[in-house]
């Protein structure tokens, strides 16, 4: 018997089918050990020696794989078929040369690049060794990335108070996205005028010719700049006849784009299906381990994380087949089509995106997937068809026009276009992103006939004003299009780095637009002016391709580590003489639009308009930065920073308190304020007045005593439950609008529900919620758990996964955490889940709670810590990370 090590348990199920009864296949669940998020995880003056950590629910399957190994004649390392998956094949390999239970068994790797019985069988058939080069590939990036991150952020929490983290690949990635919204900012608006004519042929068909020369000169675009030269010209065309100098009909050909890589998916995924980069991955994930087709668990799509554009032969043979089946011998060209990558500094070359069976359409397999499912499907199905389909067979006609008017000239031209064979197009068409520019230029359509010297009818002039636009903001799509073009991240890194920035709020996604926040940008700014060099893109770039080249054994993984310490040491060490006063005069310049937005009156920006003498300035406070008077205390004004609100986030700042009106009860005065943190209600002064900030959507231009006092009036008491007799109450926590009875909560709908829901509407509600189980939060009742991620390995006790209230959290004892957004529930980690439990437990204050969740080294002989060598361990020198001991997991 055999035992074959895969990542998921899903592939463990379909594999075992496909080997039979000689072979034991167990999953690993992904990585079994990784660095602790803990400083000292990584040791630069011990040669990089590196402290890896087994989590209990690891340390339980890496048992059974153990006992399994012992037993057996051989073993197979089957995970994914990319780094990571080498990788985590030799952490499985390591910890079980530990456990001394190879004794000189046959170790193998093996390799698939889809979930079929042929796949497998064949990668079984022809095994290979663990590839060391890229395993070093792998230990260089996971020691930069740590380095990185838990070096770099500590520098920012000092430093600049309110931001979170910073990371080798996320900060470049953040940078890419302020300096598009600096561009934005800094953009000027230049008018430009458009002429066209429309214009009838003698067989009395109307199309459109746009104005292209004038008096001899060609007109570049824009290129006409105010209304008096556009009247002008509009004045020559009114008067002038028209006439048809030449008409050119070329064929062009339109070649289909190669299959889909992990980039390329995710950004059509984006354009035509509105999936995040996240979201994508996730459902091509489910598609590739396998679904059930009529019994029997296929996988229906190839690896989803690579940048190889070509097929494997036998694939490329098959969509030919499927081709002339489904469109017809038309559609398939004399040879096929070989295609080779574009982006720069490409992985290993692995297959591109595919279906796994060309013959399995769309409509086959609709009744087996879900929603989702099947439109990724749908997708990577008619790429792959149709990049090895004929090309278009396009005709496009250009016209052009003379107009004379007297003696004055013009020239215009009309173009039109017909697909006179749609090859590929018949199967799958290309999407162009928000604000991307078409490749079809000035083509318009369809043109009547139109025929040489004859003679055209003008119908009308149009005259048209516009104004140039500022670049759009980065989509994911076309943010993972700009990281792929420069070199910087790889295809497993995409999701994780957009989840990350979004995660730590330094983005936000308006309209499917990145929008830096605030924080983002302060951040962004900070490393421009103190560590610029680790956020340039080249930089970047750069060491990306020092780490391919050490996975194809041409450089020495620690001589890399070496080189990149040395200097960034250096600059972390030079941050210590760093005062804050230097930060912020750096950070007021940097980032002047924002901190300083432009004032109608034109006044000076920098000068604070309440006290008029004091200067405006970043400040830095505990939870963020704001703009604050130098005159403070005597002048206590300051401003919320925002990305959103300029001027007018100024102005609502310079309000004085509006008197809304006198509580009737208190007899106290209700005015309407602006802090530092947005607009807010408060009755009465002083440190006993009562506050409350406006609910998300409440403008501070809408607010009337009526709407006053009610808000400042929550919790508002709704009446008794008939069965329980005590009071109902709702109000707006931390979470939104909800109901309250008896300590049980129910979430409301929208915030106007706080304030008209009735007592019987309030009973069903609560019944509603109470009905739902112990998933649904009832009182007294604990969520079902989603996941069981083991024991704690200091601790003790389970850790889960949950569905509560508020959303899916992680669960040990009493420290429940809450996931962060958009975080897949079953895609969670014990590592990620030790993480969240000790930054809950350090929120609340709790010592014994922390000493317990802060996970520890372990010694080696219980298999819960290894070394990458075998020599003892030193104290942290100088030159390692930080002292201070942080559980905060570093941003990639």
């Amino acid at each position: 018997m055999n035992v074959v090590v895969v990542e998921s348990p899903a592939k463990a199920k379909t594999i075992n089918k496909y080997l039979g009864p000689g072979y034991k296949v167990l999953a690993s669940f992904g990585h079994v050990r990784d660095l602790p998020a803990k400083d000292g995880s990584v040791l630069p003056d011990q040669d990089f020696e590196m402290l890896w950590e087994v989590d209990g629910a690891s340390a339980k399957r890496m048992k059974d794989i153990a006992d399994a190994v012992k037993s057996s004649d051989g073993l197979f390392l089957a995970t994914d078929p990319d780094r990571e998956g080498e990788a985590i094949s030799w952490h499985v390999l390591d910890l079980l040369n530990k456990k001394r239970v190879i004794n000189g068994k046959p170790v193998k790797r093996v390799v698939f690049n889809a979930i079929t019985k042929k796949a497998v069988l064949d990668a079984m058939a022809d095994p290979r060794d663990i590839d060391v080069p890229l395993v070093d590939a792998y230990l260089a990036r996971r020691a930069l990335d740590y380095l990185v991150g838990f070096n770099l952020s500590p520098v920012l929490w000092r430093k600049l108070p309110g931001a979170r983290s910073a990371g080798r690949v996320q900060s470049v990635a953040l940078r890419l996205v302020c300096d598009r919204e600096s561009e934005i900012e800094r953009f000027v608006s230049e008018e430009y005028w458009n002429l066209s004519a429309l214009l009838k042929t003698p067989r009395g068909d109307e199309f459109e010719a746009r104005l292209v020369a004038a008096n001899g000169k060609r007109l570049q675009p824009r290129s006409i700049g105010n209304g008096e030269e556009a009247g002008r010209l509009k004045a020559l065309l009114d008067g002038a006849s028209f006439v048809v100098d030449t008409v050119e009909a070329k064929p062009v050909k339109r070649n289909p784009s190669p299959p889909f890589t992990t980039s390329t998916l995710q950004q059509a995924a984006s354009s035509k299906l509105g999936f995040s980069a996240s979201r994508t991955m996730q459902i091509a994930q489910r598609l590739y381990e396998g679904v059930d087709i009529g019994g029997e668990t296929v996988g229906l799509i190839t690896y989803m994380r690579t940048d190889g554009v070509q097929m494997a032969p036998e694939a490329i043979d098959a969509a030919r087949s499927a081709i002339g089946d489904q469109f017809g011998a038309r559609y398939l060209p004399e040879k096929a089509r070989f295609y080779s990558t574009k982006a720069k500094n490409a992985q290993e070359a692995h297959e591109a995106i595919r279906p796994t069976d060309f013959n399995r359409t769309p409509d086959q397999v609709r009744k087996f997937l879900d929603a989702d499912q099947i439109k990724l499907y749908d997708l990577v199905w008619k790429r792959g068809i149709a990049s090895q389909m004929a090309s278009a067979e396009i005709e496009r006609t250009t016209v052009e026009i003379l107009a004379d008017n007297k003696g004055e000239k013009a020239g215009l031209r009309a173009v039109g276009s017909v697909i006179r064979f749609d090859g590929f197009i018949a199967a799958y068409t290309d999407q162009k992103e928000d604000g991307e520019q078409s490749d079809d230029g000035d083509e318009d359509g369809r043109l009547p006939e139109i025929n040489a010297r004859e003679n055209l009818a003008k119908q009308k002039i149009n005259s048209t004003q516009h104004f140039t636009e500022p670049p759009p903001r980065y989509s994911e799509a076309s943010l993972i299009k700009k990281m792929e073009e420069l070199g910087i991240g790889r295809p497993s890194t995409y999701a994780a780095t957009l989840a990350t920035l979004r995660d730590r709020d330094y983005v936000t996604i308006d309209k499917r637009k990145l929008v830096p926040q605030a924080k983002g940008r302060l951040v962004t700014a900070f490393l421009e002016n103190f560590f610029n060099k680790y956020v340039e893109y080249d930089f970047t770039a750069d060491l990306e391709e020092k780490l391919d080249r050490i996975s194809a054994g041409e450089l020495n993984w620690k001589d890399v580590l070496r080189d990149f310490w040395k200097d960034f040491f250096a600059q972390i060490e030079d941050t210590k003489e760093l005062r804050v006063t230097n930060v912020l005069d750096a950070l007021n310049e940097a980032l002047a639009p924002l901190v300083f937005p432009k004032r109608e009156d034109g006044s000076d920006p920098r000068i604070c308009q309440v006290c008029g003498t004091g200067n405006l300035s970043l400040k830095l406070g505990k939870y963020g930065a704001f703009v604050g008077c130098s005159n403070y205390p005597e002048c206590n004004y300051t401003r919320q920073l925002s990305s959103e609100g300029g001027a007018e986030a100024e102005a609502a700042a310079l309000n004085e308190p509006k008197a809304l009106g006198t509580d009737p009860v208190t007899g106290e005065e209700l005015t309407l304020r602006s802090g530092r943190f947005g607009p807010y209600i408060q009755r009465g002064d002083g440190k006993e007045a009562k506050r409350s900030s406006l609910p998300k959507g409440w403008k501070p231009e809408d607010i009337d005593y009526e709407k006053a006092m009610a808000l400042i009036s929550l919790p508002r008491d709704i009446g008794k439950h008939p069965e329980s007799g005590k009071m109902i109450s709702s109000g707006i926590g931390r979470y939104g609008p909800f109901l309250l009875h008896d300590g049980a909560y129910a979430n409301l709908e929208t915030v106007e529900d706080v304030f008209t829901v009735g007592l019987n509407r309030a009973v069903t509600v609560l019944a509603e919620k109470q009905a739902k189980g112990p998933g649904g939060g009832a009182r007294g009742g604990t969520p079902a758990a989603l996941k069981d991620l083991g024991d704690h390995p200091d601790g003790g006790g389970k850790i889960t996964v949950r569905d509560g209230r508020y959303g899916p959290y992680v669960n040990w004892g009493k420290v429940n955490a809450t996931l962060p957004k958009g975080k897949d529930p079953q895609s969670v980690t014990v590592e990620e889940a030790l993480a969240l439990i000790v930054e809950r437990a350090g929120k609340s204050g709790g010592a014994k709670t922390k000493a317990k969740a802060a996970p520890k080294a372990k010694a080696a002989a219980d298999g819960k810590t290894t070394k990458t060598t075998a020599k003892p361990k030193a104290k942290t020198t100088k030159a390692s990370a930080p002292k201070k001991s942080t559980a905060k997991k570093s941003a990639e």
